[in-house]
């Protein structure tokens, strides 16, 4: 096994546990890892604001890592640089399914080759009955090296640059990016990049019964053409609101539809409308 396709399924894990060169990384909290985890996986947690996978910046959230502390985290948890690496996570609401595409898509931007994410996370796991741990894993740590993606990740002069020229996607919810409802947590104005095109995170997944898994990649291909087109080789610029929902969008569309020039502005709606200058347009589908 030599690649790994970026959404795997719980069977597939399961039959796949033993190979020598799977990391399965279980990014939930602390407390529930320890309560229960899929047998060999590793805890790394993803917690807002500051974990190992994300800081703050100049007051923004979800900002990435520096180098150093981000490449200490990846060694730390045994991962080298062609691991094949499954992100398991708590699959019971929108943020936490985010934050699963987050750690994925910061493993990728660090050069680790080959990362996918466990369909239905943990709670699907858990929820077909499939055997557990309480046996905390202690991975050998390594000194990983890898090569940036410095390219992934765009600033806010890039993207003002790239209005009405590049593919601009919104993926907050709808009557965010409508204008009618204001994320007053982290968004300071209404509305949304002017010429941006609306792709709400959520709708790329499907809840039964509490737990959320992606919709059929036929459906996810129909649903991007339809909004992003049908040009792979277009340059398409993702946000949110501070960069969880953006790297949702982001790990579809380049990961497993195979768009390939995709980026993410990371500082998002945060920074974007916190400049009295940046425009912003509202009650517009674009």
């Amino acid at each position: 096994m030599d690649t790994v396709s970026p959404l795997v399924s719980t069977d597939w894990l399961g039959a796949n546990i033993g190979d020598p060169k799977l990391v399965i990384l279980d990014v939930r909290i602390s407390d529930d890892y320890v309560a229960s985890h899929i047998p060999n996986a590793v805890n790394v947690p993803f917690v807002v604001p500051f974990s190992a996978w994300i800081t703050m910046k100049d007051d923004l959230l979800l900002e990435l890592p520096d180098k150093a502390d981000l490449f200490n985290a990846i060694g730390s948890a045994g991962i080298k640089s062609d691991s094949l690496v499954v992100v398991v996570g708590g699959a019971g609401d929108t943020f936490a399914l985010a934050g699963i595409t987050r750690v994925a898509d910061t493993l990728l931007y660090a050069g680790v080759k080959n990362v996918a994410i466990l369909d239905g996370g943990y709670d699907k796991w858990v929820k077909e009955g499939k055997t557990v741990s309480t046996e905390p894993v202690m991975p050998t740590p390594v000194t990983y090296t890898g090569k940036i993606n410095e390219a992934m990740f765009v600033s806010k002069d890039y993207v003002a640059k790239k209005i009405k020229k590049s593919v601009i996607a919104d993926a907050r919810d709808a009557d965010v990016y409508f204008g009618v409802r204001l994320e007053e947590a982290w968004t300071s104005r209404l509305g949304h990049i002017p010429s941006a095109k609306s792709l709400p995170a959520p709708w790329l997944w499907t809840f039964v019964e509490g737990v959320g898994t992606y919709k059929n990649i036929d459906e996810l291909r129909e649903m991007a053409s339809g909004i992003i087109g049908k040009d792979a080789s277009k340059e398409i610029i993702v946000y949110c609101g501070v960069g969880g929902y953006a790297s949702t969008a982001w790990f579809v569309l380049q990961e497993v539809l195979g768009y390939t020039n995709v980026k993410v502005y990371d500082g998002s709606a945060q920074e974007w409308t916190r400049d009295p200058e940046a425009p912003v347009v509202r009650y517009r589908w674009e």
